[in-house]
């Protein structure tokens, strides 16, 4: 039996002015799956995450979590929902002033106000082990790899033990090692945490790797969308010049 949604979207529109950037969207992510939303610049990708999450409302349409609508919901129910998902940004956008355990322990103290210093720091040491880092709390971003500012930033993500990760654009700008620890990271996440993904992304190679499904946004419309093999197999003329840019040099 398929897994149930986790998340889904619903006949999504959205305009900013005269211009569309959302024409009709729907797709489904089951619930510990990992859904790549692949696209070209401007194609809408980000704007699509941002609606899953309630920062933007659409136009019309749905998008549902667990089975709740967040469209309707006011700043207080926004603010409930928005505590399922946990956020890897692209640049992992670490606080440059903080330590690793200053970083990672900033959403438990927003949120979790009732822990002990000594709870907090337990959970950051816990959160630090599954992404796989060690002895590092006492450090700052600028002495990490870049690899490793992402995995801190994703054991913030994780430190309120999200069902939903979302990341942005996980491996723009990294070199082909780091594009595989990263890559890696993911998988581990899913892995380790039964956690649902969405990735917004424009690197096929990753995309490839990382995916359960994958849906291809063009010109506002999800184009195709099913499991890695399947959009390989496309014939839509969009997708396969994306595609072309890879496949037809490996």
């Amino acid at each position: 039996m398929a897994a149930a949604p986790m998340i889904q979207i619903v006949d999504l529109f959205k305009s900013f002015g005269a211009h569309e950037v959302l024409s009709g969207i729907s797709l489904e992510v089951p619930a510990g799956s990992t859904l790549v939303i692949l696209g070209g610049s401007g194609s809408g990708k980000t704007v699509l995450m941002k609606h899953m999450i309630g920062l933007l409302k659409p136009d019309s349409g749905r998008v549902i979590v667990e089975g709740e609508d967040l469209v309707p919901l006011g700043a207080e129910g926004l603010e409930r929902m928005r505590r399922k998902f946990g956020m890897v940004f692209q640049a992992a956008a670490l606080f440059d002033s903080m330590t690793v355990y200053e970083n990672v322990s900033f959403p438990l103290r927003e949120h979790r106000k009732e822990l002990t210093e000594e709870q907090i720091r337990a959970l950051v040491k816990e959160k630090l082990g599954i992404v796989g880092l060690k002895n590092v709390e006492e450090k700052y971003p600028a002495d990490l790899s870049g690899g490793m500012r992402k995995r801190v930033g994703l054991a913030r993500a994780i430190v309120l033990d999200p069902k939903i990760v979302l990341y942005d654009e996980p491996t723009t700008g990294l070199d082909p090692i780091t594009t595989d620890y990263v890559d890696e990271m993911i998988l581990d996440a899913k892995k380790e945490l039964g956690v649902t993904s969405v990735v917004i992304s424009h690197d096929i190679a990753s995309a490839f790797k990382v995916a359960d499904n994958i849906a291809f946004l063009y010109q506002g419309h999800i184009v195709e969308q099913g499991p890695p093999a399947e959009l390989r197999r496309s014939e839509h003329p969009a997708v396969k010049l994306f595609l072309s840019t890879w496949f037809g040099k490996n």
